[in-house]
């Protein structure tokens, strides 16, 4: 299965340290891991939500598959509009749900706010420390 995750500049720079091989652990009050399933619906969260209200005002679309059998122990979720489905993956299994990724994690798209201060490389549109990565 394809999935999205949109993530600010933080989670990123923990995605790539891990060789964009696995999302790191969930932070003690979120106790759900979401990825969604279409790429317009992580890339409004990452273009509307993430570049307003995230420390650099970024937002990063993320994809990635997993292994189909193991995935299909988490329902799809509707949240809101119809095109607004995702999965709910208790924190405590994401170490688990790591292992099933098949392949690495991309970067499909970035978005940046007006306060976002930082070079941005224009081969890749991602910022200038990712230069040579995913």
């Amino acid at each position: 299965m394809i999935l999205f995750r949109p993530v600010g500049l933080q989670e990123l720079r923990l995605i790539a340290a891990s060789g964009y091989r696995a999302f790191p652990p969930r932070l003690p009050d979120q106790p759900i891991f979401y990825p969604v399933l279409n790429f317009e619906y992580a890339e409004q969260i990452a273009r509307d939500w993430n570049t307003k209200y995230n420390d650099p005002p970024c937002g990063f679309v993320t994809r990635f598959e997993v292994d189909d059998a193991y995935v299909r122990r988490f329902p799809v979720q509707t949240a809101g509009a119809r095109m607004h489905q995702e999965l709910w993956v208790p924190a405590e299994d994401l170490e688990e749900f790591n292992r099933h990724i098949v392949g690495q994690i991309t970067v499909d798209a970035a978005y940046y706010g007006p306060g976002f201060k930082g070079e941005i490389d224009p081969n890749t549109n991602l910022p200038a420390e990712f230069s040579g990565g995913k």
